[in-house]
């Protein structure tokens, strides 16, 4: 069943109970695994100021889930209210984390653990029908989840920041025959329904639905490769300034970038370090690890351009027969295993042209999942946004500073990616799971 499907009868009241408390669940053991798999120290170290320590992570999750579940769904009395401040994220850049008195390990573990105790025991008696915003069709326990669920994948993130022998295992992926399709797709021009009014525990910056008239415009049917970036590099990319926006070829002087981040030449071939591992560079995989600048760059290159966000996501939703938007690339089902790489069930995107169940009308593949895609738009309001729950988690980003991405990675869970989901972040930003698929106008 859907989120949409889940009703207002008895029947459809416990179907969305179940579907929150496992979604609370699976983020949860998640949480724990990615803080369990070291020792103290590692908890309480910053492994890079452009993230926080574990130890904040994990106790920021469970102030957030006290704040809204407990405070503002049920109207408890604050458990800590003395640690608002030190896990508000807007108080302290993360840079300042670690010097802050944060709750040790264990007595982060502890008040967490009580939080969700609590919430759970509030998630079974709650009312999902004829209260606030935030209790209706259990949007606040949603919000939670994937707010959970996106600090998973910031942990993440710091484990591969971390050196040090590898803390985390994964299965491998199924061997699959190279992809050998066309190379690209063409999107027909037109209107098409963009974000969404419909989706229960849509965020803010999603809604509202509203039409949007896209040109026709062709679009890579896979994200861009390894072994496509390699010849990028191999033909002088990183030395060459036209390719660059004068911001990017600044920031590549700046900073001598010459491949993706964690890559390294070694003889003839390019190595790169994963959660703990080196290893070569596989070229058939998604390239990761790169900032908007590179994607862009690499995109003059190809003579191509990254594509919009609203192009984007045409290429994702749009069914051509029924004109209709659907939830992702493949319909309304939520996302199984043969759609897409997701929930970190493996550490590292799969090979270009994998999961063909979870394509899109079009053909266009692994829109969901494998890496966030780098778009060429800025984030900005959609008509008749309307801030909410807080401020602070859409508007206040609003504006030139920062690029949307779209589509998920192997490190984000399904409650928190969809068709309409928007990531953005600052275009040097290289330490994210991200990387990117490009597009051309019809006529160019």
């Amino acid at each position: 069943m859907t989120a949409q499907e889940s009703g207002t009868t008895a029947a459809g009241t416990e179907t969305l109970r179940e579907r929150l408390l496992a979604s609370l669940v699976t983020a949860r053991d998640r949480t724990t695994l990615l803080t369990s798999c070291v020792e103290d120290p590692d908890l309480t170290a910053q492994h890079s100021p452009l993230m926080s320590p574990l130890v904040w992570d994990l106790a920021h999750i469970g102030n957030q889930e006290e704040l809204w579940l407990l405070r503002n769904v049920g109207g408890r009395e604050a458990i800590r209210p003395d640690i608002d401040v030190l896990y508000d994220a807007f108080e302290h850049p993360r840079s300042e984390r670690p010097s802050l008195p944060l709750l040790p390990p264990e007595e982060a573990r502890k008040y967490a653990a009580e939080v969700r105790g609590r919430a759970l025991d509030l998630l079974e008696g709650a009312d999902f029908e004829g209260g606030s915003r935030l209790t209706e069709a259990g949007f606040a326990f949603g919000m939670i989840a994937q707010h959970e669920q996106q600090h998973d994948e910031t942990m993440l993130i710091t484990h591969q920041l971390r050196t040090g022998p590898a803390a985390l295992t994964a299965p491998a992926h199924e061997p699959v025959p190279p992809y050998t399709g066309p190379a690209e797709v063409l999107v027909p021009g037109g209107p098409f329904t963009m974000g969404t009014s419909t989706e229960p525990w849509a965020l803010d910056n999603e809604r509202p639905a509203h039409v949007r008239e896209v040109a026709p415009f062709w679009i890579d049917t896979v994200p861009v490769t390894n072994g496509a970036y390699q010849a990028f590099i191999a033909d002088g990319g990183y030395d060459t300034e036209r390719w660059w926006t004068p911001e990017g070829w600044a920031h590549v002087r700046r900073n001598s970038l010459k491949a993706p981040l964690y890559w390294r030449r070694e003889g003839s071939q390019w190595l790169r370090r994963r959660f703990g591992v080196t290893e070569v560079v596989p070229p058939e995989e998604p390239v990761l690890h790169v900032c908007w600048y590179e994607a862009d760059a690499y995109a003059r290159w190809a003579g191509r351009r990254l594509p919009t966000e609203a192009e984007w996501e045409k290429a994702a939703r749009h069914d051509p027969v029924t004109g209709r938007s659907t939830r992702y690339p493949w319909g309304d089902a939520d996302p199984g295993p043969e759609h897409a790489n997701l929930g970190q069930r493996h550490l590292s995107p799969a090979p270009a042209g994998s999961y063909p169940s979870g394509q899109s009308p079009l053909g266009v593949r692994q829109l969901i999942g494998d890496v966030w895609e780098w778009t060429s738009s800025d984030l900005e309001p959609y008509p008749g946004f309307a801030a909410f729950p807080y401020r602070e988690y859409s508007e206040v980003f609003f504006g030139p500073e920062y690029k949307v991405m779209r589509g998920g990675s192997f490190a984000v869970d399904a409650v928190a990616c969809r068709g309409t989901f928007r990531n953005w972040d600052y275009p040097v930003r290289r330490q994210i799971f991200a990387g990117f698929r490009t597009a051309r106008s019809e006529s160019a």
